[in-house]
């Protein structure tokens, strides 16, 4: 089969690889019909995720038909079309049984590689490094998804892809995002990045009852859709260090209720401390660019909430934590737990109360997966989400 292979930093290749088989009894094999490459994707192209090796199938934003079935197969058949959750939850454990499933303690194969990094290991990931298990990713024909039942929602026939497609991921990565925000009724939230996953906790904090939502970025297109979606926008490139005296400004000297950091480890940015970061990133003195949580921390207001559902690889330098501490802030984040929000979230899309496709600005064929990823790394302003379609 053709898949989409991870080959060192900036390098990504077509290749010829062996089918995917069925291995443990709860497995499936889907054929996939639609995939997409996410903003976290990047950071293993910039060579930010450690453990990635040359030959790897990339891609955790998953949907496809299902073509085999194992044995212990129950509430799934052939021919089900299904959509895949990013993180590998096996059902059964503590973690999965509190709906926990970015926690699970028993799909990672390789732990002792998160033990080390981290202290203990979260679940197994779909093409994201073998730290998260060494699982193929699905930017290929055919995936082997485990623990199936516990992994996919089947969608009802009818549904185009692209609706549905960001249950996978991203859709409950931005809606959980502004659950861990903690939003009352009539709130302000900021977000920082206006990216794909920016884009969705913006409308999921709507939905979730704020009153008002600052969205914050440079990329005019990215801005221009989180208008439309009813944000206020501030560009930094504009405001340059300013961000936090414009955000006093617009919330009456107060600052957001909540503030989410929906960019993570490879922040942008004006300010001093982005540009010291930008250099020791550069010569690997620092392993992450943490300028947006900075900010977050300094902006939000005292007792309030800080949601990061952006991805964070590393030891982070010069994090504000007096600031933190002497506010009172609240912190929520990690890895979503994707399968508990993909029924509900399905429910909300097929009554018209979100549609993910909008964000999409791009869809390609596999054949032209290097070339995507080369251009949503260098040219964000273009492209924004890219949904791979699979022949």
């Amino acid at each position: 089969m053709r898949a989409l292979t991870w080959e060192g930093k900036h390098s990504v290749k077509v290749r010829d690889v062996r089918n995917p088989q069925i291995l443990r009894p709860d497995d499936i094999i889907i054929k996939i019909t639609t995939a997409a490459i996410c903003g976290s994707d990047l950071h293993l192209y910039n060579g930010y995720i450690p453990t990635m090796k040359k030959g790897d199938i990339l891609g955790h934003e998953n949907m496809g038909e299902i073509v085999e079935i194992g044995p212990a197969i129950k509430r799934l058949k052939v021919g089900d079309k299904v959509v895949v959750a990013f993180d590998i939850g096996c059902g059964k454990c503590h973690h999965c049984e509190h709906e926990e499933y970015s926690a699970c303690d028993n799909s990672n194969p390789n732990a002792h590689l998160a033990d080390a990094a981290y202290g203990t290991s979260g679940a197994g990931l779909y093409g994201y490094s073998h730290m998260y298990g060494g699982y193929a990713g699905g930017q290929a024909e055919y995936l082997r998804v485990p623990y199936a039942e516990t992994n996919v929602i089947v969608i009802p026939p009818g549904i185009d892809d692209e609706k549905v497609l960001f249950l996978s991921d991203i859709l409950p990565t931005g809606w959980m995002a502004a659950e861990n925000a903690n939003i009352k009724r009539g709130d302000t939230v900021a977000v920082w990045g206006a990216g794909p996953v920016g884009q969705l906790a913006i409308r999921s904090a709507f939905l979730l009852g704020a009153e008002r939502v600052i969205a914050i970025d440079h990329f005019d297109s990215r801005l221009q859709l989180a208008a439309q979606a009813g944000a206020e926008c501030i560009n930094f490139d504009e405001t340059g260090d300013g961000i936090l005296d414009e955000l006093r400004y617009l919330t009456g000297g107060v600052g957001p209720d909540s503030c989410i950091d929906a960019v993570g480890l490879e922040a942008h940015g004006q300010t001093v401390t982005a540009m010291i970061d930008r250099a020791k990133t550069s010569v690997m003195l620092a392993t992450d660019r943490p300028d947006a949580l900075r900010q977050a921390i300094q902006a939000c207001r005292k007792a309030g909430t800080v949601s990061i559902p952006g991805v964070y690889g590393g030891m982070l330098d010069k994090i504000p934590f007096g600031a933190a501490f002497g506010k009172g802030l609240k912190f929520n984040m990690g890895q979503t737990h994707t399968q508990k929000y993909m029924k509900p979230l399905l429910e909300l899309i097929l009554a018209g109360r979100m549609d993910p496709a909008e964000i999409i600005s791009h869809r390609i064929d596999i054949t032209e997966g290097p070339e995507a990823y080369k251009n949503f790394n260098d040219k964000k302003d273009e492209y924004r989400k890219v949904v791979i379609k699979m022949h």
